[in-house]
């Protein structure tokens, strides 16, 4: 028997639990194991699990096992069964008070007619240090595609200095340098800050983070990839690392940069970008 709407209204009412429920929504179409959840939240095991046991008991995450390891994830047919009962049911569809499609702006389209120079899609890619992953991922989609996209990085909490490993896979594959840097998540959050199109995180702590909304409502996705700074080893074997997730994340941005734009609405987008996010980077690499 599916929960009653109120019981997951009531749910998501406790501020801890609707934290739980905002960071897998984060993190879909992925799943989370039990401890990074508490870690990121600053939970105690006993306290997660009572909080876990409520959300799916009100039918708004499910729970798999993998070896030895519990992992959780929104049952996103839940979700979207409870804001269709308050803005059709409740609102009667009434599109004065409460539809969707006034929240949702249409994505700009970034091509124009006759001589006018083509628009960009603006991109932001966001992790913990923006010293590797991010900076990959910046250098990846302007190389492929800097004609139709305008590529930013940051972090959550950046380092001053670009990754040293990360540099010599970027020289290596021809990148040019001079536009990389470290920055703060915070340049893009301002009066004076691009309008973003997409923001993505490529690593699991920075969607673990709270962030407020982004302005404009930008297509939002999470391409997690394993940190290569943490490598340990010899050099060739830290070295081999980075040059994983650059391959992991190569393979993402051609996909994105390939998806047709101009035939997608946003919805379509935005399952497009969680479809690339879902492949393995192990798989990618």
């Amino acid at each position: 028997m599916e929960a009653p709407i109120p019981l997951r209204l009531s749910t998501l009412g406790h501020p801890q639990r609707l934290a739980i429920f905002r960071l897998l929504m984060r993190r879909h179409p992925g799943r989370v194991a039990a401890g990074e959840i508490a870690g990121a939240l600053g939970l105690k095991a006993s306290t997660l699990s009572a909080y876990l046991n409520a959300l799916m008991q009100a039918g708004l995450v499910t729970q798999e096992r993998r070896g030895t390891s519990l992992l959780y994830g929104i049952d996103l047919a839940a979700v979207r069964e409870t804001f269709d009962y308050l803005l059709l049911d409740c609102c009667r569809g009434r599109p004065g008070l409460c539809a969707p499609l006034p929240l949702v702006p249409p994505l700009a389209a970034p091509m124009t007619q006759g001589a006018t120079p083509m628009a960009r899609y603006t991109v932001l890619f966001i992790c913990t240090g923006n010293s590797a992953r991010s900076i990959f991922a910046e250098a990846l989609l302007r190389a492929e595609a800097g004609d139709r996209f305008e590529a930013y990085s940051a972090g959550t909490k950046p380092y001053s200095e670009l990754n040293p490993f990360a540099l010599d896979v970027l020289r290596d594959k021809g990148h040019g340098l001079a536009p990389l840097r470290a920055k703060n998540v915070a340049e893009f959050q301002g009066a004076d800050a691009p309008r973003l199109d997409f923001v993505f995180t490529v690593c699991d702590r920075a969607a673990n983070e709270e962030c407020p909304p982004w302005p404009g409502q930008p297509v939002t996705g999470h391409w997690g990839v394993p940190d290569p700074v943490k490598a340990e080893g010899t050099d060739a074997q830290k070295a081999l690392a980075f040059q994983q997730a650059y391959g992991a994340l190569k393979n993402r941005i051609k996909a994105f940069a390939a998806l047709p734009f101009e035939q997608l609405d946003r919805m379509a987008l935005q399952r497009a970008v969680d479809g690339i996010g879902a492949t393995s980077p192990a798989a990618d690499a």
